[in-house]
């Protein structure tokens, strides 16, 4: 279960940068303090995955972004800090990447579900990426094997625009990664369960 502080006013961004880092996974939303529990080695192995296969794929295709594996802080605004499992910066946002963190909403953001996070990860920290700019976001969802990628539309909007699964042998794929393909079924293939 997430641990969550209630202070009596809102926790700026500057201040929450400069607490020691005490190894646990902490992110700032909306002015309120989150810590969760350390994930599971599937989530792990999940996150290890999607990161080899988007950063195998853009070994010979550096200019279209680079792909930053957690842990690493995005600052989205005075009052948001958040730490994604993945994130990509495309070729084009380059100059919001610091040495400490990311300055702005990465193009794509990816979240491995888990008992402790599922509901902050679909609600409060989609509406959050939505708000901010982010171009997709993929709600990696090992228990039901399935992804579900929002998508920034002409409009603006943010929906979800596919769930692909493993049932169904789909593949992810996105503008963002031309030419990019990844078996939902290979990602979740012979998965440690407890």
């Amino acid at each position: 279960m997430p641990v969550m502080s209630r202070p009596h006013k809102k926790i700026t961004a500057a201040e929450f940068l400069t607490w020691p880092d005490d190894g646990r996974h902490q992110e700032l939303i909306g002015g309120v303090h989150y810590v969760t529990p350390s994930p599971k080695f599937s989530h792990q192995e999940i996150v290890g995955r999607l990161y080899v296969a988007i950063a195998n794929f853009l070994t010979t295709r550096r200019h279209l972004g680079r792909i930053i594996l957690a842990r690493f802080d995005v600052v989205l605004s005075d009052y948001d800090v958040v730490e994604p499992d993945l994130l990509f910066l495309a070729g084009d946002q380059q100059s919001i990447l610091t040495e400490a963190n990311v300055q702005g909403a990465p193009a794509l953001v990816v979240e491995v579900l888990s008992p402790s996070t599922r509901r902050r990860d679909e609600g409060l920290k989609r509406k959050l990426f939505d708000e901010k700019g982010v171009r997709e976001y993929w709600l990696v969802d090992p228990k039901h094997e399935r992804v579900s990628v929002c998508r920034r539309a002409a409009d603006g909007s943010f929906p979800v625009v596919s769930t692909l699964s493993a049932a169904a042998d789909d593949h992810l794929e996105s503008p963002l990664l031309p030419g990019f393909a990844l078996s939902v079924s290979e990602l979740f293939a012979e998965l440690f369960r407890s």
